[in-house]
């Protein structure tokens, strides 16, 4: 079995730094489990790497895509695999970092995602709804009776989940939190170590209303002003991650930038907690609180080390 590591944990919990040096010490390259940092030009709202913080360490999955184009799981399983491919050829070893416990998820235990022609059909019904007045909560609640516990783990927002979650229903007959809760029961094709980085809820608060007031100084507005220039729309998928579409609503006159702000930071904190929630219910987990290593990296990265052995 091939060695894989993943690195993951809340959103402004302090993965970059520390994957870098974990892959320093392993002798692994870095692939991105990050929704958005896959898109050009999107630098300053995803908190994208820098070169200059890589360095030297080889990093895929960054960079690659238009902000126009789509990204799901499917196209993550797909490049995330070849990446790996490309990393065992030298003899190193992956180390999966990012915050979409989701796409980790379906990497580790290889789960096929593959579309029939008719679930797009009903997709398309399904998305008309979204986009009638009230219609993401119409969505919400159509899912909320036919799979309760899926209403629970996804935000009323988020309609692509939604979406996907009354699809499933629709064509299986089955719950997706059922299937879900099957999958996770699936063996792994990798021996495989799982960090979960963590802090105290305050603390991580703390850091993730500083990192959103630091996106602001840096030009958040100004990035999404570009990228809006360019063509991108509000309805591309890559506009939806949290930071762009708040400061697209302040652009388009609906809500003021303080108000574009407080709801970055605000839905920030409640994506953080959905995070640990989903991290919770994996298994084979090894939770890394850093107040139990004094905040101090190079004993957080013995401990990962001594445990990836």
């Amino acid at each position: 079995m091939n060695k894989l590591i993943v690195l993951t944990g809340p959103t402004a919990v302090g993965k970059t730094k520390l994957s870098i040096e974990l892959a320093k010490r392993v002798g692994g390259e870095i692939i991105s489990a990050d929704s958005m940092q896959v898109y050009k030009k999107m630098d300053i709202g995803s908190a994208k790497i820098t070169k200059d913080e890589m360095d030297g360490i080889p990093h895929y999955l960054i960079d690659i895509l238009e902000p126009w184009e789509d990204f799901n799981v499917v196209i993550f399983q797909e490049m995330a695999k070849k990446a790996m491919e490309d990393i065992y050829s030298r003899g190193n070893i992956p180390i999966i970092v990012g915050g979409t416990g989701f796409y980790i998820q379906a990497l580790l235990y290889d789960i096929d995602f593959k579309e029939e022609d008719e679930e797009k059909e009903y997709r398309s019904e399904l998305e008309e709804i979204s986009k009638e007045e009230n219609g993401s909560e119409r969505l919400y609640e159509l899912l909320k009776k036919v799979d309760f516990k899926a209403a629970e783990d996804i935000h009323p927002n988020n309609v692509k989940k939604v979406i996907r979650a009354l699809e499933f229903f629709k064509h299986t007959g089955e719950r997706i939190s059922e299937h879900n809760a099957k999958e996770r029961e699936k063996k792994s094709p990798y021996d495989f170590k799982y960090f979960v980085l963590n802090d105290k809820r305050e603390k991580l608060y703390a850091r993730i209303d500083s990192r959103v007031d630091k996106m602001i100084e840096a030009g958040l507005v100004d990035e999404v002003k570009e990228l809006l220039s360019t063509g991108v729309t509000k309805s591309n998928i890559s506009m939806e991650g949290l930071g762009y579409k708040e400061i697209i609503q302040y652009l388009d006159g609906g809500i003021s930038l303080e108000d574009a702000v407080y709801k970055i930071k605000r839905d920030t904190r409640h994506f953080a907690k959905r995070q640990l929630t989903w991290f919770r219910r994996e298994k084979d987990v090894i939770w890394v609180n850093k107040d139990e290593f004094e905040y101090d990296d190079n004993k957080i990265l013995d401990f990962m080390v001594k445990n990836e052995n």
